[in-house]
């Protein structure tokens, strides 16, 4: 079973690097060699499968049916 600081180091890891690719290169070269980071779309599921970790771990993960009345 992951802990609180486990999953949110995680998280924390997963939105770093997301931030690091919003905000400069998806991937860039350096003489010869060619460095790509991690693709963003998985970067994306990752964070929203932690997020859903931590609220179902916090009992936060209630989910209302809209049933259209009011």
């Amino acid at each position: 079973m992951e802990t609180l600081e486990t999953l949110e180091m995680q998280l924390i890891r997963v939105q770093t690097a997301i931030a690091a690719i919003e905000c400069g290169a998806q991937s860039y070269r350096i003489d010869n060699r060619q460095l790509t980071r991690a693709d963003l779309a998985t970067l994306y599921a990752r964070e929203s499968s932690l997020k859903a970790a931590i609220a179902r771990r916090d009992g936060d993960n209630i989910l209302y049916a809209n049933t259209g009345r009011l």
